[in-house]
């Protein structure tokens, strides 16, 4: 019943995240396993899907944490919109190239820009799910925003 319910809010945060369909089902395989269990730490104290998005963002930005130390910089991910056909749509055609600009961007750029920009979350908040200084948070969206505008460029 949780599964159907958020699956389609949490595998959409997980493809933006991880910029790979493949991983990202493999992240919200792992996200919904965390929280059966886990469960029981869930006060009420939010909404249960406030509870399962945090849950979900430190699923995955340990999961890329662990990623980068195993392998010091992997090759690009694998386009996130490469089924996608776009048949001449215009702000079809921008969505996707946004997508994949979004998709080339380092991962901890890339995490900064979604979790801010698309997610509306706080510097300090961003900075207590990374590990981070408020400060480093805002410089990483900087960095993001300047090579998403570079992508776009191409």
């Amino acid at each position: 019943m949780i599964y159907k319910q958020y699956v389609n809010r949490i595998y959409p945060l997980a493809l933006r995240m991880s910029g790979d369909r493949v991983r990202a089902e493999e992240l919200t395989q792992d996200i919904f396993v965390r929280a059966w269990e886990k469960i029981g730490l869930f006060r009420g104290e939010s909404s249960f899907y406030t509870w399962l998005y945090r849950l979900a963002v430190n699923v995955i930005l340990q999961s890329e944490r662990s990623r980068k130390r195993r392998s010091r910089r992997e090759p690009a991910c694998s386009d996130p919109v490469e089924n996608f056909a776009a048949a001449g749509d215009d702000s079809l055609d921008a969505r996707i190239d946004l997508e994949r600009a979004i998709s080339r961007l380092p991962a901890g750029a890339r995490s900064v820009l979604l979790l801010h920009d698309l997610e509306g979350l706080t510097h300090r908040e961003i900075a207590r799910l990374t590990g981070t200084t408020v400060g480093a948070c805002k410089a990483q969206l900087h960095r993001a925003r300047r090579l998403l505008r570079g992508e776009l460029e191409r």
